[in-house]
């Protein structure tokens, strides 16, 4: 029996310590976890940190596929287009299929010209000028600016401008699903957004100022009424108004995964000037060659 009592202290005694070492142990993680919690977490992201991060990956970005919806203010109200891209960066390709029109541009090719299929009478191909009248129309932009490049340059632009006063113009405001991605939402608010006057130089164009200016051709053709379209002859030392910034305000949704805008809608000082949205976006798809050409299986030129 003695044995027997002894045997049974000694094993709660085991017992006991091994039940404290577990307590010193959990004890241990726990303090770990909180440890890394509290000291090791990253900070969230800043709405900089987000900007700059979209400017990289535009850059990094070789070609893309997506379905974009355009708003665009015109002359006689909105526009609304919608579009099937195929777009590649270097060299540079572009595929559009816009309701039974078909458009292929292929840098150095066909004399510059854009391949169009019209969905309506003449019924046969065209080659024509992407920074003509008859591909412009009424749009704010052409060819020259699809893809991400031209808006990426525009944000830099207005980050360098501003310089340390970058939150005074630029927030972010926290997370929202749009086109049914998640993404950071940003607000671009130009608060002293105006027009100004402008002398116009030697050899100067109306689309030459606005990307000297990194503004928008559409407004200042908008803004000076005695400009008909693009093509008007400019004269050296007539004054015309420009506006200040790109626009007033921008309203702007990057993926949270792709880093890259799904949503973008612009404010002048009139109301909404233009947008648009980005769906079913892939980013660095590997292409055909053919794709780019007018005899690829899919297309009907």
């Amino acid at each position: 029996m003695k044995v027997k009592f002894i045997w049974l202290k000694l094993k709660d005694c085991v017992i006991l310590h091994g039940m404290k070492c577990l307590a010193r142990l959990s004890y241990l993680v726990l303090f770990t976890i909180s440890g890394f919690l509290v000291f090791g977490q990253k900070d969230e992201i800043t709405c900089k940190e987000v900007i700059l991060k979209s400017l990289k990956t535009i850059d990094e970005v070789k070609s893309l596929k997506y379905h974009l919806k355009i708003t665009e203010r015109g002359k006689k109200g909105f526009n609304f287009y919608e579009s099937s891209v195929k777009f590649q960066k270097k060299p540079r390709k572009i595929y559009l299929y816009i309701k039974g029109i078909e458009v292929l541009w292929v840098e150095g090719k066909n004399k510059g010209k854009a391949l169009v299929k019209p969905n309506s009478f003449p019924y046969f191909n065209l080659n024509l000028d992407p920074l003509g009248d008859l591909m412009r129309q009424d749009q704010h932009h052409t060819l020259n600016e699809m893809g991400y490049d031209y808006f990426a340059n525009i944000i830099s632009y207005s980050v360098k401008k501003i310089g340390d006063n970058f939150d005074d113009v630029f927030s972010l405001h926290g997370e929202a699903k749009v086109n049914n991605r998640l993404c950071y939402k940003i607000i671009i608010d130009n608060k002293d957004f105006s027009y100004v006057d402008y002398k116009i130089g030697p050899n100067e164009s109306i689309t030459s100022i606005a990307r000297k200016l990194n503004v928008c051709e559409y407004m200042i053709l908008e803004k000076n009424k005695k400009f008909k379209d693009y093509f008007d002859i400019l004269t050296p030392g007539e004054v015309i108004k420009v506006p200040t910034w790109y626009c007033r305000k921008v309203e702007m949704y990057i993926d949270k995964f792709y880093f890259l805008p799904i949503s973008i809608k612009i404010d002048d000082d009139k109301g909404l000037f233009e947008e648009y949205n980005y769906f079913f976006l892939q980013v660095n798809p590997k292409f055909e060659d053919a794709e780019f050409t007018k005899e690829y299986k899919d297309y009907d030129f």
